[in-house]
């Protein structure tokens, strides 16, 4: 091999500049080298030569301007002269969005929040550590009014719109913070329906504050050891009354949500003059509690450990030792599981939203990258099948956004005391129904979202799989999917079919003004026929009801959207764009119940069968069906 002498030294003195290679006889491809460097001396390290092609990264518009079911919808619902005064502010914060807070997100999903148990000296000091990013969210929430608006309602019952019309932005940009605001948000109802008049001044004022100084997060702590849920058995923590009036926690809390807040709702049993307890819900009362003393002292409570969860990392999630932390009762004894709803139905309201904007954000990356990434030749979005991949995502998105602004709309009529007897019961059903929907919506959708972008939407620093990861709380938080079909079960028969009945009303109305429409009339029918099976299916089958929960609630789900799909499509605004989704989305089996029941999957042998399919195999059953 023809060998360079150690004594011929090539200087190489312009990189750039150099326009031939040494190739020897064997191919040897000489290295792009340092000026100084001699070809007599061993090569231990050598620059890569990478290429010049690089993949396009998928970028963000404005956030609003550029979502037109989100911009049709609110044109169509609300009153002219109300839109056109907070209009401008959607329009400023979807650029926004967009922008310094995606940074800030994308921040707050590299830097983690940390534990610092003990201090230099040995001292326990429990501090959460979190990121600038994440404080910087905690002030901007404020400035935005991202809860304010709920409360000044100065739009009245069009302010609840309005601001989950701007959550809604903000979600896929927020870095989680939108956990602590549902909370807050939720805390703050709690307070308003309660009225205590010494909380209404110490904390409700600070829960809707615009001033980041004064603004205050709370957190709602509810799971133990036993279960979320089931928090009639699960619950185990026990209130010691005090000669002052207060009481005095003891318990362990599994899984508290957003820890460095301010304040939290919590429920506990109150230990009676002998020690003892009420079991099961009548027991519980609910609480209130701020999380550190006038010093910075923790309330004596110790942070035990932070989760290591699969997504949600940026909100600081603990387990929690309540040992002799001072409360407020602030329930009747008893009433707990009642008064703490009204932040339950708030945070159900937030995952909702949660799930149809990272839905929205992720198609949105999607739709941006098939214009940049070519492949054999042409643009993603020149290939059908691609463009079909990403319709049909649309159509769910679509869907998913009218379903969760109409329940929007109910609650901030119900709260301004402006909803008829009709609109409150429906309101019931549609907020289990919207979180248990679009929850499930959310998984399929991110995950095809994700390969719409083929390898780089596994590559984690893209800050792509962070949003499917973090959609699967949806499904978990606040209720799995089955928990709340049963929720949706259980408001049927607390209400002797009385939200059913305003359902089916609800969806006729929404169709008269597409019945004559000849390019919609198959659907409309469609829609109607389920409509009426829905009804018909709970009064001839309350045998079967429990099992088919979960059809029941996506038929109820798959329903009404069509509903809101058709009503959409038929107002004097529609767009094609409108009736294609509109059409398409009725295509679904809109009634997965009907399909099961005539497979006989609902009565004692199906039920047999499922459990035979499922234990197939496993050596020792513990409990039998």
């Amino acid at each position: 091999m023809h060998r360079i002498r150690p004594t011929r030294v090539l200087r190489i003195r312009n990189l750039y500049s150099l326009k031939r290679r040494m190739i020897s006889s064997t191919n040897y491809l000489a290295q792009e080298l340092d000026p100084d460097f001699s070809y007599g001396q061993q090569v231990a390290f050598a620059k890569a030569r990478i290429g010049n092609f690089f993949q396009a990264q998928p970028s963000l518009g404005n956030q609003f301007t550029e979502d037109m079911p989100l911009r049709n919808y609110l044109r169509k619902t609300v009153p002219r002269e109300v839109l056109e005064q907070f209009t401008p502010d959607l329009e400023r914060f979807g650029h926004r969005v967009a922008t310094d807070l995606y940074a800030l997100h994308l921040e707050c999903e590299r830097d983690a929040p940390k534990l610092e148990q003990y201090d230099a000296w040995g001292n326990r000091v429990d501090n959460i550590i979190t990121c600038p990013a994440w404080k910087q969210m905690h002030d901007i929430s404020a400035e935005e009014g991202l809860v304010a608006i709920a409360y000044e309602r100065k739009y009245g019952p069009w302010s609840r719109l309005y601001q989950c019309a701007k959550l809604y932005l903000y979600a896929p940009s927020a870095g989680l913070y939108g956990c602590p605001l549902a909370m807050t948000d939720g805390a703050a109802r709690i307070l308003e329906v309660i009225g205590n008049a010494q909380l209404m001044e110490r904390a409700y004022k600070k829960l809707i504050t615009r001033n980041p100084q004064q603004f205050w997060t709370s957190g709602q702590w509810m799971t133990e050891r036993r279960g979320g849920s089931d928090v009639a058995s699960g619950t185990e923590t026990v209130a010691k009354p005090q000669p002052d009036g207060t009481y005095k926690l003891y318990g362990y809390k599994w899984f508290s949500s957003a820890t460095d807040s301010d304040m939290t709702f919590t429920l506990a049993r109150v230990l009676d003059h002998n020690g003892q307890v009420i079991q099961g819900t009548k027991g519980l009362t609910l609480f209130y509690l701020e999380t550190r003393d006038e010093n910075g002292r923790l309330n004596n409570m110790q942070v035990q450990k932070l989760k290591n969860k699969l997504g949600t990392r940026q909100v600081p999630t603990a387990e929690l030792l309540l040992d002799g932390t001072v409360a407020l009762k602030i329930s009747e004894e008893g009433r707990g599981v009642a008064d703490i709803a009204n932040m339950l139905t708030i945070s159900r309201l937030y995952t909702a939203l949660s799930a149809v904007s990272g839905m929205r954000r992720i198609l949105n990356l999607a739709r941006d990258y098939s214009t940049e990434r070519k492949a054999f030749g042409k643009y993603l979005n020149e290939y059908p099948l691609h463009v079909q991949t990403l319709a049909r995502m649309e159509v769910e998105v679509r869907g998913a956004t009218l379903l969760v602004f109409e329940t929007a709309r109910l609650l901030g009529k119900v709260e301004c005391n402006t909803a008829s007897e009709h609109e409150t019961l429906l309101l019931r059903l549609l907020m289990p129904l919207a979180k248990l929907y679009t929850g499930k919506q959310a998984m399929s959708v991110t995950s095809e979202g994700l390969e719409c972008f083929g390898g780089q939407g596994y590559i984690e620093d893209t800050g792509l799989p962070g949003i499917m990861r973090d959609a699967q709380v949806n499904t978990i938080w606040e209720g799995t999917t089955n928990i709340l079909s049963l929720d949706v079960l259980r408001c049927i028969s607390k209400t002797k079919g009385a939200v059913l009945q305003s359902f089916h009303s609800d969806v006729q109305s929404k169709l008269k003004a597409s019945t004559g429409n000849a390019v919609l009339s198959n659907c409309c029918d469609k829609v109607k026929k389920a409509s009426d099976d829905i009804v018909n299916f709970a009064s001839t089958q309350a045998e079967n009801f429990e099992i088919a929960a979960r059809d029941y609630s996506y038929s109820l789900a798959r329903t009404y959207i069509g509903a809101l799909l058709l009503e959409q499509a038929s107002w004097s605004g529609a767009t094609s764009q409108d009736i294609t989704a509109a059409r398409r989305w009725c295509m679904k089996d809109l009634t997965p119940f009907l399909s099961e029941e005539r497979e006989s999957n609902y009565n004692r042998s199906g039920i047999d069968a499922d459990y035979e399919l499922v234990m197939d195999g496993y050596e020792t059953t513990k409990s039998k069906l």
